[in-house]
Formats: C-alpha cells, structure tokens, sequence
C-alpha cells in the first residue's frame, strides 16, 4: 500500500482540505492526526455559543468516525506529534515512524499565555478549541462575574457573547483602544460603545498583575491598582502559529510556518494552511484566507500545482450589539483616512494619493455598503 497524505490537524483547516482533496482524489490514502477529540466544529462559532445557548456538543458538527466515513480517511484522535522526518518522509508519534507521501501541517495557533502572580492561575481559561470550550462552560455554570483579559478581535466577541448569555464581562488590555491594529479609533470607539450598553466595562491601560482566590470567587489586582471582584477569567490575549515542531524539523519559519503561493514549505513534500501558515509572508488568523489555500492545496496534491490567490479578504466580526466588518489596507500601502457618521454607524475609509480605495472599517448601519465596497478593493495576493 502507497505511503499517505498525512494531514495534521482536524480544525477547519484539515477538515476543509480534505474535503476539497476528496472532491479530486479518492484513491490515494488519506490518514488525520489530531492532538484533540477530532469532532468536526468551525471554531468561529466559540465566540457564539452562550449568546445561542449552545454547549460543546451543540456547536459539534460530526464526530470524528462519522468524518472518517465521510472522508474515506483514517482519523486517529488524541495523538500528539513528536517529531517531523523530512529527509525520510516519515513523522514520529513517541516511538511510531509514521511515513507520508505528502505531509501537510495544519496544526493552528496557540494561546498566548501570560503568566499572572497569585494562588488563582487554574481559573484562567484559554477558549482556543471546541474541548477548551467545554471546560469553560462547565466552569461557568451558576457563575456570574467573567474577568476578560484581551480587548481584540476574540476578547470584543467573547464579551458580546458572554454579556448576552447573562455574564457581568470586564476587559483588561494594555491599549488605548479596542482591536488596535485592527481598527480605526472611530470604529473601535463604536464598537466599544456597544458592548458597554450591554453592560461590559473597560479597563484599557493596565494589565492583571494577579489573581488570587477570594472569600467569594477570585480578585483580581491590575497595575494601576484597580481591584475587579469575579468568579472566572477569560485569556484571550492573542494567538501564536504553532512553529516549534516545524522549526526543529528544519523547516523555514517566522511568525509562522513559512510557505510560498503553492502552500509548499522550504521541504519538498511538506506544507501548510491555516493558523500556523505564513503564506508568502502574510499569517492571516481568519476563515476566508484559510477557505481559499484549502482549494489550490487539494489541486496541488491532486497533482495540478496551483498558486493561492488571496482577493480582498474583508473580515465579520461577530459583535452583533454593533455589526462590524474591516478590511485594513494592504501590507506596504499608506493611505489617508477618512471619517464619515456618527454613534453606531461608522464608515471609516482608507483611500490612497490617488484616491483608489486600501480598507475600510464599516459599524452599525455602515456595514450594508461593504458588497459596494469590496469590489474597489486591492488584493491581498494577486
């Protein structure tokens, strides 16, 4: 029997480009290896779930049997990689050589982690998968008070979803603004606006210096002296693309896994997609950009190398107390900012000397323009 394709990882990633690899190729073997319980979820829905009531199992989409059958694939669950050997087409599980005709590495992005002084670090909770959402929601039962550390783009979902599923949400982050480099200050104020009228508050400036068990629940001391009473702190402080495995098998890496427009990384027969991706220098964290590599990356193992191309990729996010959609300028282009409405419904505009539209930030009522908007923008990779 012919060696596999070896995909590791079961997000959207893997799922979704073995899917695609299917459409153009059900012969050849096809093996997934998840360090998780490798159930089939799209893990933009986590920021959704208390808003809609739903537990882990409800945000699950098919077990992973249920994918193997789908798939025609082996799916082996709660198998961590230990080792990559490229020079032999091989990766190690312990003591097991696993050999590979094609390896492909979509293993996403790891919490960052930020160490915190005091007796309370075990009630903090990353939100990074569909099994740390579990633990969450189990934590949270008849609790009230929710400590969010982080003001981006998952911190600002969290507490919209939180807030709405009935939580009493306050954001730490050291930043001026809501989704700093995501967003222009007049969206971010809008949108900061909103989740306040459902009752979150905002602490942006300091950071938690420490936690620590309390007579009722936990307290949590920040830098500027401020104490927050609560029962449960959400760390969603960032992302990291996971590279240590990748690196210590010689592959290139930066912020992540280095990869060119074919998804190939500097080792023939390996790639990568997703989270832990930098594709021809851009590492884009969001469902669209990891859409498009699923598709030319099944052409590419299906034996019609294909080039990803990356059109404009606006990003929703889910703050629904103030819709919100961005698009920030590409890498490398300036451009001036223009402001137009007011409270909710904010059309900030990024045009360049020549007055061709870069990005955009739309909230509110502004968002029904971005169809309009979209097919004036540049893209990413051409």
């Amino acid at each position: 029997m012919s060696a596999p394709v070896v995909i590791v990882g079961t997000g959207l990633a893997g799922y979704n480009l073995a899917r695609e690899f299917r459409k153009l190729d059900s012969q050849t073997p096809l093996l997934l290896i998840t360090a998780d319980d490798g159930r089939s979820y799209s893990k933009p829905m986590l920021s959704t779930g208390f808003g809609k009531h739903k537990d882990a199992d409800g945000l699950s989409m098919a077990e992973p049997g249920a994918m193997a059958e789908q798939l025609q694939a082996e799916v082996r669950t709660h198998t961590r990689i230990t080792g990559i050997d490229a020079g032999h087409q091989r990766l190690w599980i312990g003591e097991e050589a696993v050999p590979y005709r094609d390896l492909v590495l979509a293993w996403g992005a790891e919490v960052i982690r930020v160490p915190v002084a005091g007796d309370a670090g075990d009630a903090l909770f990353p939100i990074n998968d569909l099994e740390d959402y579990a633990r969450f929601r189990l934590a949270a039962a008849g609790k009230r008070r929710v400590l969010l550390l982080g003001a981006g783009l998952i911190g600002c979902e969290f507490a919209n979803d939180l807030s709405l599923g009935g939580y009493q949400v306050e954001l730490v982050a050291p930043c001026e603004q809501v989704m700093p480099g995501l967003l222009h200050p007049a969206a971010a104020a809008a949108v900061q606006a909103g989740l306040e009228s459902l009752g979150a508050r905002f602490h942006l400036g300091p950071v938690l210096s420490s936690l620590n068990h309390a007579s009722e629940g936990l307290l949590a001391r920040l830098s500027d002296g401020t104490q927050i009473a609560c029962d449960l702190v959400v760390s969603a402080v960032g992302l990291r693309p996971r590279i240590e495995l990748a690196a210590a098998a010689g592959l290139a890496v930066n912020r992540g896994v280095m990869v060119d427009r074919q998804l190939r990384t500097s080792h023939a027969n390996i790639y990568a997609l997703g989270d832990c991706a930098e594709v021809d220098g851009l590492n884009l964290l969001y469902v669209m950009p990891l859409m498009a590599c699923a598709r030319a990356l099944a052409q590419t193992l299906a034996g019609q190398p294909t080039a990803v191309r990356y059109g404009a990729m606006p990003v929703t996010v889910k703050t629904p107390v103030c819709p919100l959609v961005v698009s920030p300028p590409p890498r490398g282009l300036q451009g001036e900012w223009t402001v137009e409405g007011s409270g909710s419904d904010i059309k900030a505009l990024c045009r360049d000397a020549s007055g061709a539209l870069l990005g955009y930030a739309l909230t509110g009522a502004a968002v029904q323009e971005k169809l309009a908007l979209n097919k004036q923008l540049p893209a990413l990779l051409a």
